[in-house]
């Protein structure tokens, strides 16, 4: 036992409960409604890579693209302040040429132009598709992983888990518009990671503690497992956050998206380790012999 105070967590578990499928619903339903807005990795469009003698004003470049009637340009430095990486939804495969075109035009001498691309529908729909099963594959390995460790009722309270951060992080995308591309894919691969690190942490903790306190309630067990491994998750989110802050505001646009993901991902992968996986493991009745693991019979030998 630990001398540190036992803190209630699953004393409110259906508060959360609550609160649980009141975010889920609402980021589905944003998902249906306005669903995501994908970015050009997935949708397709024109890429032009440009290189300047002297850093030019990124807000000048859109000015001039906004005055010709493309206002979903994505203006951006890429690796060096003088190279610049200009992205445009389109299904013009000649787009990427008239872009370069016009900016050479404006800045004469000054920008060369060294890559033009298109990068087809039948491309982004294949990357989309591709992220999706890969997303997939990975929820499936982790239902293996854990149901092997632990116990089945262990694997589907840390997958129903998963599955809610990634539902509510792809919610709040759908909700505020935010471009969803191969980083902010890559980013929620990385959610799923760190989520279900803190969550087999806890549980690790609990199929310790109901070896040892045995005539203590499955409530008590999680509350004191928790409590005891809570430092830890804290200390972890922390140092994470501190990390996705300093991407988040000085890593340019490139990875803007990336630092949001795991942002919003490590906050609520931090709030379903401490109580949506360790309450579903009371809805589900976890006692200690599902523990046990089953014992083979012996065969009974018949010689005389």
């Amino acid at each position: 036992m630990t001398n540190i105070k036992t803190i209630n967590f699953l004393g409110l578990r259906k508060v959360f409960f609550v609160v649980a499928i009141a975010l889920m619903l609402g980021s589905i339903g944003s998902l249906v409604v306005k669903q995501l807005n994908l970015g050009l990795d997935f949708t397709g469009g024109a890429l032009v890579e440009l290189n300047y003698t002297q850093p030019p004003e990124l807000e000048d470049i859109r000015t001039v693209l906004r005055g010709n009637g493309w206002n979903d340009a994505v203006v951006q430095n890429f690796g060096a302040s003088t190279d610049v990486l200009i992205r445009l939804p389109s299904d013009n495969p000649d787009l990427g040429a008239e872009i370069a075109e016009l900016v050479k035009r404006q800045d004469g001498n000054d920008v060369s132009v060294k890559r033009v691309e298109f990068i087809g529908p039948q491309v982004g729909e294949e990357l989309r598709d591709k992220g999706g099963i890969g997303m997939l594959l990975a929820l499936g390995g982790i239902l293996l992983y854990v149901s092997l460790r632990f116990q089945m009722k262990f694997a589907v309270a840390a997958i129903v888990a998963l599955f809610h951060d990634v539902i509510f992080t792809l919610g709040v995308f759908s909700l505020f518009g935010l471009s969803f591309d191969l980083t902010v894919l890559a980013a929620l691969l990385a959610v799923i990671g760190y989520s279900l690190n803190d969550t087999i942490v806890v549980f690790d903790r609990v199929r310790e503690n109901m070896r040892v306190m045995r005539k203590t309630e499955l409530t008590d067990i999680i509350n004191v497992s928790t409590t005891q491994t809570l430092g830890r998750t804290l200390a972890t989110s922390f140092s994470t956050v501190l990390v996705l802050l300093a991407l988040f505001y000085f890593g340019g646009e490139n990875i803007h998206g990336f630092a949001t993901a795991l942002l919003i991902g490590v906050g609520v992968g931090t709030y379903s380790s401490i109580y949506i996986a360790g309450g579903l493991l009371v809805t589900m009745k976890l006692t200690r012999d599902d523990l046990i693991p089953p014992q083979i019979e012996e065969a009974i030998d018949d010689r005389p």
